[in-house]
């Protein structure tokens, strides 16, 4: 092989299936936000007439993995300098006014 590309989709060009899937996705999220709040509910307080405990915390579970395929994760990030100039942090606190 000689490295060369022959035709293929450009240097960040997205893929059509994944594009149309991500949109596939969010059309359903959106349409059914409402639906998804009842049964967030029903996880979280439980559901006595189908032997549901309440479940707060997993409501709170399922709601982060339905928000992070809407709202993207941020990717951690470190700032350290380098060994002849590191990043300096200083703290201050602000006494507030105590009018007399």
């Amino acid at each position: 092989m000689s490295g060369v590309r022959h035709g293929g989709r450009g240097i960040g060009t997205p893929n059509k299936a994944t594009s149309e899937a991500r949109q596939a996705i969010a059309s359903f999220v959106d349409g059914n936000a409402w639906r998804l709040s009842i049964w967030l509910d029903k996880v979280a307080e439980g559901d006595p007439e189908h032997d549901i405990k309440p479940n707060p915390a997993k409501a709170f579970e399922l709601f982060q993995s339905v928000v992070e395929y809407h709202i993207p994760k941020l990717a951690r990030t470190e700032h350290a300098g380098d060994a002849n100039n590191p990043i300096e942090m200083k703290v201050t606190w602000a006494q507030p006014n105590n009018p007399s």
